[in-house]
């Protein structure tokens, strides 16, 4: 078929993505150009074609182990390493829950009730910990109401990290089922039959069956996730910070806003940015090309 013919026939579809291929070019790919004052003593007032150039100077946070850098760095890699093991497989088990449940009316209002907390803003998250758990909050209510002594969990640093694995757990767990039950449709009724034929149990079945129905979506979602691995959450965490202080709290994210935004270091705020996007996309390509190692399709195929 011929250019004007297939052009003829696709425009409707393509007319119907325009849009989002506009919006994609305009405020995801055009502000890369922004990148350019990773190497540049950037002053707003002067933009980017008078600034002045300053080579790799911006980077020497990162080679030369800034204190500040490198604490915000571990505290990233510590919340990461706790999203990928207690975070991300939480949804996996509720999926194998919930798809365990007997009767679709109960898994249908207990899916409506694990969704909604994802449709509220981090905001209304983190409003609604203070009021239970904070230092005036109804869980010291009770406590003073009975003689115990107060308890503030919310301004503890100790517990701050339980505290955002806790509100992201809540958050989004139940949204992030939604594949997971998807990929449960699609394995065949005839496998777990066979498999009880043989005298499977419930757990052998769910080992040599259900799991590997779900390995290709697991691993597909693990390679995208290590797409961010090192954004873990800004919004969240900035509205917390305050009460427990960077030590604990400060992230790369945080560290380029406090840094780059408030601190008017905006070089070195780029510089860091930038070096995070490497090394999510690094993590991508290393993990799309084990994942063809063991026979998966992955992100993409080379």
């Amino acid at each position: 078929m011929r250019f004007r013919a297939r052009l003829r026939r696709d425009l409707p579809l393509i007319l119907l993505g325009l849009p989002g291929l506009i919006f994609l070019l305009t405020f995801q790919y055009a502000p890369l150009l922004g990148n350019v004052i990773a190497f540049q003593d950037y002053q707003p007032y002067l933009g980017i074609g008078e600034s002045e150039w300053v080579g790799m100077s911006n980077f020497a946070v990162i080679f030369n182990g800034d204190a500040e850098f490198l604490n915000a760095l571990k505290n990233t890699l510590i919340l990461l390493f706790l999203q990928v093991v207690v975070v991300f497989p939480a949804p996996i088990v509720l999926a194998l829950v919930l798809n365990s449940l007997l009767s679709e009316r109960i898994k249908r209002v207990v899916q409506s009730v694990l969704y909604m907390p994802h449709f509220l803003s981090w905001v209304v998250i983190v409003a609604i910990f203070q009021s239970v758990f904070g230092g005036s909050g109804m869980m010291n209510g009770w406590l003073r109401a009975n003689g115990y002594e107060a308890f503030d969990v919310i301004g503890n640093s100790d517990f701050f990290r339980l505290v955002l694995t806790s509100q992201i757990l809540w958050k989004d767990t139940g949204w992030a089922t939604i594949l997971f039950l998807a990929a449960l449709s699609q394995i065949g009724a005839e496998l777990y039959e066979a498999s009880a034929v043989d005298g499977a149990s419930r757990w052998r079945q769910m080992w040599h069956v259900t799991l590997p129905g779900l390995r290709g979506i697991i691993i597909l979602l693990l390679i995208l996730r290590l797409g961010d691995a090192l954004t873990v959450g800004f919004e969240q965490i900035i509205l917390q910070q305050g009460p427990v202080g960077v030590g604990v709290s400060e992230v790369l994210d945080t560290y380029v806003y406090n840094q780059g935004i408030l601190g008017g270091q905006w070089g070195v705020g780029a510089a860091v940015g930038l070096v995070k996007g490497v090394v999510g996309v690094v993590l991508v390509l290393a993990a799309n090309k084990i994942a063809h190692l063991f026979g998966e399709d992955g992100i993409y195929r080379a």
